[in-house]
């Protein structure tokens, strides 16, 4: 694996979540093999809606702690900082494809970090925004691009 994969919060989510065991394994599996060829990205934008997910949105919800530590874990990943050339490229990428900002936003840190592809539930399957293809790892049709 070569490719640079950018992982949006969902993937982050799913991988600390046991509600869904088999999304949970697939983002688990995704997340080691990528730390391990040391080709995954985030963003600051990711870990932020991360933090917010599992510390208010799942139940029981994680503690602000355990959150904080899986987010320190993570800085072994290379994170893409949220700045005013990246809301341009992002306002850009809005405009162009009319989707929500924050997936605009998403899109624009993939490409400032070069990645190939965006692992996602969010946006289009089989998509591709700024050059950037987009699939869904839990989509059985989709997961032999992991390999």
């Amino acid at each position: 694996m070569t490719d640079r994969l950018f992982l949006d919060t969902n993937i982050l989510v799913y991988a600390y979540d046991n509600h869904e065991p088999d999304k949970q394994r697939i983002a688990q599996q995704l997340l080691k093999e990528r730390i391990a060829h040391e080709s995954a990205v985030l963003s600051v934008q990711v870990l932020g809606e991360f933090f917010t997910v599992v510390t208010k949105k799942i139940n029981p919800p994680m503690s602000a702690d355990d959150a904080r530590r899986i987010i320190t874990t993570l800085r072994i990943l290379p994170v893409e900082t949220v700045d005013y050339p990246l809301v341009q490229m992002a306002i850009e990428t809005h405009i162009r494809y009319k989707i929500q900002y924050w997936d605009a936003l998403v899109v624009a840190a993939a490409e400032r970090a070069n990645c190939t592809t965006i692992a996602t539930e969010d946006l289009n399957v089989d998509q591709k925004y700024n050059g950037i293809a987009v699939f869904n790892p839990f989509s059985s049709r989709r997961r032999s691009r992991l390999d």
